[in-house]
């Protein structure tokens, strides 16, 4: 099989040592720390590592992504976060910005200097008139939907628990809804940003359509971002919820699945696939089934639920109660290395479904021998309408259209042992380069379809996920709004 990464391995495996090391960070990181805590106001705080506070601002969804800070920082306002930036600026102390700390690449939300920790920002506000929300980067998807309830309205954000809104928004964002609105970044009317000079900006896309662009996918390469307001959605009761089936009913599962995302363009339909191999246990496929109403029309879902299941969870609900089946990963949390790629594709034919089977359970088992925890494969089968909801041009994803792909596959591995890092993800580049290659090869115009930054493996190129002229725009918006590298202090994904 061909690599699909295009650097050496074990750079790539150094470079995850290197952030899970404990003794990376210098004493003057400790006085940039002190410096901020005496210059900000009263209402932000500075914590040191023994405190809980400061555990809870650093901890991370996996260990692949943990440092031992010098402090956490916890900013109460956006002046605040400038300061910060200021004294970071001219002291060249690196820093990193979490919100739910859900990514597992290393450094992309924590360093060795200064977390900053964004859990202030915490407000959710629905503007009925404008029919907009607006809320804090500190946030996790759970709190803004609970809190929309009462309004019955809603927005496009992530479809599972426990992960943060910043990420997820500026890198893009695929939902359940996207079918219907599109992604995160096609529904973001404006956003506050402290630009790398500690200044406090208001982004839409008539007063710096430059920045608007750069921002809706380009991360954090242009100040930090400490709210959000997004287009608000009318929001019902949903019907769907998680059902589980063993492994001798995959056949049948995909034969339902085929069926499915073949013949059904309802847009307010979808589901979500994860086939999951657990160490010391049996594959299991899990599936969420999503109707945007208190009811699915006859057909769509009825192949699912004749095929006999292990576990069902499916009712009518509230969004966010459905959002809250999707199964994580707890008690392995902290504890576990991960990497993701991405595999844009067409469509889910049988046939296709059949070789992610096949590559579930070969890559199961012979990762199972190191200490691979966890093989899964999640399927995302979207439809071609996904592109047409945006009303500017975005970072990401730089290219619409024919050629980049409309249902997609995102590969997660996990294993406990740091010397398995090199074997774990040469595994996941040669799965999902065999992926691609059978799309290709079974016709699907996917060969040079970009891949999604928030579920890019680490070391993979700029080029893959932008285009030339993305690449090209967003270095100069870059330069331009911080020509002292500021941000280049911080870990990501870098123009």
């Amino acid at each position: 099989m061909t690599r699909l990464l295009e650097v050496p391995l074990s750079a790539i495996s150094g470079l995850i040592g290197l952030f899970v090391s404990t003794g990376l960070w210098r004493a003057d990181y400790n006085a940039t720390c002190s410096e901020i805590a005496a210059s900000v106001s009263s209402a932000s705080k500075v914590h040191y590592n023994g405190s809980s506070r400061f555990g809870e601002n650093t901890e991370n969804w996996s260990f692949t992504n943990s440092q031992i800070s010098a402090c956490s920082f916890e900013p109460a306002n956006a002046q605040d976060v400038g300061i910060a930036l200021q004294l970071l600026a001219k002291n060249r102390t690196p820093f990193a910005v979490r919100g739910g700390g859900h990514s597992p690449n290393p450094g992309f939300s924590s360093t060795p200097g200064v977390q900053i920790a964004m859990r202030s920002f915490s407000e959710v506000v629905y503007d009925q008139d404008a029919q907009t929300v607006t809320f804090g980067m500190g946030l996790v998807w759970e709190d803004v939907y609970s809190a929309l309830i009462q309004y019955n309205v809603t927005v496009v954000g992530g479809r599972s628990f426990g992960v943060g809104v910043g990420g997820f928004i500026l890198g893009g964002g695929y939902s359940f809804l996207s079918n219907e609105y599109g992604l995160s970044v096609d529904n973001i009317v404006s956003l506050e940003l402290v630009l790398p000079n500690g200044q406090v900006a208001n982004i839409t896309k008539s007063s710096n359509p430059d920045l608007f662009y750069g921002l809706r996918g380009g991360f954090n390469n242009f100040g930090i971002v400490t709210t959000v307001t997004m287009k608000a959605h009318p929001q019902s009761l949903v019907w769907g919820g998680l059902i589980a089936y063993a492994e001798q009913e995959w056949d049948a599962f995909n034969n339902a699945t085929a069926n499915m995302v073949s013949t059904v363009t309802d847009p307010k339909a979808t589901v979500y696939i994860s086939t999951n191999y657990v160490k010391g246990e049996p594959p299991l496929i899990t599936t969420i089934l999503f109707y945007d109403g208190p009811t699915y029309p006859d057909g769509i879902y009825d192949e699912f639920l004749t095929i006999p299941y292990i576990e069902q969870d499916i009712s009518t609900r509230t969004f966010v109660s459905l959002a809250g089946t999707i199964p994580l990963i707890p008690s392995l949390r902290y504890v576990i290395w991960l990497v993701t790629y991405w595999v844009p594709v067409e469509e889910f034919t049988l046939s296709m479904l059949e070789m992610i089977q096949n590559q579930t359970v070969f890559y199961g088992d012979l990762l199972s021998e190191s200490s691979a925890v966890l093989v899964s494969y999640d399927l995302i089968p979207l439809l071609p309408s996904l592109y047409d909801h945006s009303e500017a041009p975005s970072a990401f994803p730089s290219l619409r259209g024919p050629g980049q792909g409309h249902s997609f596959i995102e590969i997660l591995y996990g294993w406990t042992n740091q010397s398995d890092d090199e074997v774990m993800i040469q595994a996941g580049a040669e799965s999902a380069a065999y992926m691609k290659q059978f799309a290709v090869d079974a016709g699907q115009n996917v060969s040079n379809a970009l891949q999604y930054p928030n579920a890019a493996a680490p070391g993979t190129p700029l080029t893959n996920m932008y285009s030339q002229g993305a690449l090209e725009r967003l270095s100069f918006i870059r330069a331009t709004v911080d020509p002292g590298d500021v941000m280049g202090l911080a870990g990501g994904w870098k123009f």
